[in-house]
């Protein structure tokens, strides 16, 4: 995966725009105005994305590649290196947990207003 494939994956999903909030190299994908993905720009392909705790663990226990939030709260979010080490399948589906924990979070004016999108 680079990055072009992984913003058309994220920007196909409901409701989601992207972002430079912080600064021109930190691209933040937003689903209802909420971060689930964050990655640089520039440097080794990473993405910072939202996990349930003990799911947060188990990944980084079974896959080098998964590593606490780097500049996150370490217990809800997992930096994931896309290194070539995992199937994509694996790195798409991290991606869809973390849209969906957002989603889930979002006050219910806002989940109306996404699934009326």
């Amino acid at each position: 995966m680079d990055i072009e494939m992984i913003r058309e994956y994220c920007l196909s999903k409901k409701g989601v725009t992207e972002e430079l909030p912080f600064n021109e190299t930190t691209l933040a994908f937003k689903v209802m105005g909420k971060i689930f993905v964050l990655t640089s720009l520039e440097g080794a392909l990473a993405l910072n994305l939202k996990c349930d705790p003990a799911k947060a663990v188990e990944l980084r226990e079974n896959y080098p590649a998964v590593q606490p939030g780097y500049h996150m709260n370490k217990k809800h979010w997992n930096t994931v290196y896309v290194d070539g080490s995992m199937r994509e399948e694996l790195i798409t589906g991290q991606i869809d947990h973390s849209y969906d924990l957002v989603v889930a979070g979002l006050t219910k004016k806002a989940k109306v207003q996404l699934r009326s999108l």
